[in-house]
């Protein structure tokens, strides 16, 4: 991913020359410190070694392969609706990957499955990922309101996942291996940091302090979990830096835009035209190519659905592949999410031309 949005930073240097001023400020700084921020609590509570004990209360309790597998889409998905989706992959995945210790799972399939049931529950919620919160604020409707009217498609993309676990986990039950609990107590002050740092960090980037909040959190961790600091995953940030001066610039050239004018004459309309531009630009980019010549809720269904099928479709599903660091994940990944981003599709065009209708 570094590498191809490297070479197509190039590509569009030379169709489209800027300044260095001019590309930073195609970047979302924000979102990039809340990534960061959000990237260095979730790699100290990783450390602390907690996860592996709750991990193991986990196992016992969901004692089946399949159980285990709708326990941590379920949880996965409604986290998703109230905390947005990447920060709900920061703490399911990691939770995830602890699990790989204690017992011989399919942690890649695992993994898989919450970036999709990510994807699927936050399109329920207004705040459960950006694009929603952009269309939110932009259409002027009240909480409820919104709620409402993405009720059928979170519900309906749940149930589309869960009704591919039978295929994907057997009922095989879980056999638990020994994990010693040294590694926690010995680390419990990281901790600490990690479940304070967590809802101070949330409630100074609600109120606008991102940048100066990311900063505390890298003076704290500094201090208290110096390791943490130098061991998250520094090119993924490299690599969203690249997708915002990429993306943004493509948006921009006039060719994409006349296609997209085209693309709205399709059949399926403003619905079609999100999820096939989500595969080719990420859904949050499209949502902002979009949304001032789009009606917002086939939009916000289309952009939605389109957060499967490629992976970046979604900037979630990126996030997760690259947290997850399990050889062949990509593949697993597109595996299960084109059939979803089909049957998510097939249903949004039923239900939508139902209501029409």
């Amino acid at each position: 991913m570094l590498l191809s949005m490297s070479i197509l930073w190039v590509v569009l240097c030379w169709l489209e020359p800027q300044s260095l001023s001019e590309m930073a400020d195609r970047v979302h700084w924000t979102t990039l410190a809340v990534l960061t921020g959000l990237m260095l609590l979730s790699r100290v509570l990783e450390l602390s070694g907690y996860l592996t004990l709750w991990g193991r209360q986990l196992l016992a309790l969901l004692s089946g392969e399949r159980r285990l597998a709708v326990g941590l889409i379920l949880f996965s998905g409604l986290l998703s609706a109230i905390v947005t989706n990447d920060v709900a992959l920061f703490i399911v995945v990691p939770l995830t990957l602890s699990l790989a210790g204690m017992a011989t799972l399919p942690i890649e399939r695992l993994i898989v499955f919450e970036a999709l049931a990510v994807n699927a529950g936050s399109s329920l919620s207004p705040i459960g990922n950006p694009q929603n919160l952009y269309l939110w604020q932009l259409s002027g409707i009240r909480f409820g309101d919104f709620l409402w009217v993405m009720l059928p498609l979170g519900v309906g993309l749940m149930l589309l996942l869960l009704l591919l676990v039978p295929l994907a986990f057997p009922k095989a039950s879980i056999h638990l291996e020994a994990v010693s609990a040294i590694t926690a107590k010995r680390r419990r002050t990281p901790l600490w940091a990690a479940l304070i740092g967590y809802p101070l960090f949330l409630i100074a980037v609600d109120m606008g302090w991102a940048l100066p909040a990311l900063v505390g959190v890298l003076l704290a961790m500094l201090w208290v979990a110096r390791r943490a600091v130098f061991s998250i995953d520094w090119l993924l940030l490299i690599v969203f830096v690249l997708m915002f001066v990429n993306l943004s610039v493509i948006g921009e050239l006039s060719v994409v835009q006349q296609f997209v004018h085209s693309m709205r004459q399709w059949p399926g309309g403003d619905v079609s035209v999100g999820v096939l531009l989500s595969q080719v630009v990420s859904n949050v980019p499209a949502t902002l190519l979009l949304a001032q010549q789009s009606e917002w809720q086939p939009l916000a269904w289309g952009v939605s659905v389109g957060g499967f099928g490629l992976a970046i479709g979604s900037m979630a599903n990126l996030i997760a592949l690259r947290l997850a660091r399990q050889p062949g994940i990509w593949k697993e990944f597109h595996y299960w999410s084109l059939p979803m981003l089909g049957l998510g599709w097939l249903f949004s065009a039923v239900w939508l031309s139902a209501l029409t209708w």
